[in-house]
């Protein structure tokens, strides 16, 4: 598990310089957890979230799920019932390349989601999709079991944890 430390993005960015890359400022905030990190779980899917709930289902302490949805605006990923699944199962964030749904009520809920924007139409459920493979959308590759800090400023990615 990870260690509660505080932290702020633009310290890391000082502090660790060539350490971090920072993803283009294309998200926006959802959920009332301002900040979050973890090692990267990731998902490439396109407008189906059956992959999603299965990885929601499980133990996700000290892990953040990233998902690239193919940057579909046409449907949700993540609705209100996945955002109470992460906090049920520990996940520290979730970040998508594509929308939510719920958003007025994930925004009461001790979640932290960045995701381009909301949709209220819900996904397929085909079934499709890849698991803990590298995957590129905000100006950055995201790579299962390397680390990612989140907070207002920013998403940083490190190979190791930068936080022990």
């Amino acid at each position: 598990m990870l260690p509660t430390t505080l932290f702020t993005t633009a310290d890391l960015c000082d502090q660790y310089p060539e350490q971090v890359l920072c993803a283009d400022s294309i998200f926006q905030d959802f959920g009332n957890k301002n900040s979050f990190f973890g090692k990267i779980t990731t998902l490439k899917l396109f407008e189906d979230n059956t992959k999603v709930r299965q990885q929601l289902e499980l133990d996700g302490t000290g892990k953040v799920l990233v998902i690239d949805g193919g940057a579909s605006l046409r449907c949700a990923l993540v609705g209100d019932r996945l955002a109470a699944l992460a906090i049920k199962n520990h996940w520290s964030g979730i970040i998508i390349n594509g929308c939510i749904r719920d958003s007025a009520l994930i925004n009461t809920m001790n979640v932290g989601i960045r995701a381009l924007n909301t949709c209220p139409v819900k996904s397929i459920k085909r079934n499709s999709g890849e698991k803990d493979i590298p995957v590129k959308f905000a100006g950055v590759t995201f790579a299962t079991d390397h680390y990612v800090y989140v907070d207002s400023d920013g998403i940083l990615l490190s190979e190791q944890n930068l936080l022990d």
